[in-house]
């Protein structure tokens, strides 16, 4: 073996991939994941029970409160990953957090353009 072979080799034997790490990791995104889907809903949803489409204070806490622990988890585990040197699951899953919330926030602004209350026609009196 060349000397380029025996340092690759004793590289790969030293750090290992932590598959465990990588399914905790998963985990923690899909976690994340599905609390800014939910969070998105709960916006939808309080736009159309509440007056004039605006969100009550306690509706705002529960949506802000959604998307900052799912930020904290899905930084967290990226970090873990990087530190790991887990390329593949780091990537993967952050390229598949990034669709899944962009079209959650997709429909989202599809759903408040939509439910825009149009203006009422001006009464023309004669």
């Amino acid at each position: 073996m060349n000397p380029l072979e025996l340092l690759a080799a004793d590289a790969a034997a030293a750090n290992p991939v932590n598959l465990w790490g990588a399914l905790g990791c998963a985990v923690a995104y899909s976690a994340s994941l599905l609390a800014t889907l939910d969070a998105f809903a709960d916006l939808i949803l309080s736009r159309g029970d509440s007056p004039a489409g605006r969100l009550t204070p306690g509706v705002g806490l529960k949506f802000a409160s959604k998307l900052a622990a799912a930020a904290i988890a899905v930084i967290s585990a990226a970090i873990v990953l990087a530190l790991d040197e887990n390329w593949f699951a780091f990537s993967t899953l952050s390229i598949a957090f990034v669709v899944v919330v962009g079209i959650g926030v997709v429909v989202l602004l599809r759903h408040s353009r939509t439910s825009v209350p149009q203006p009422a026609p001006a009464k023309t009196t004669g």
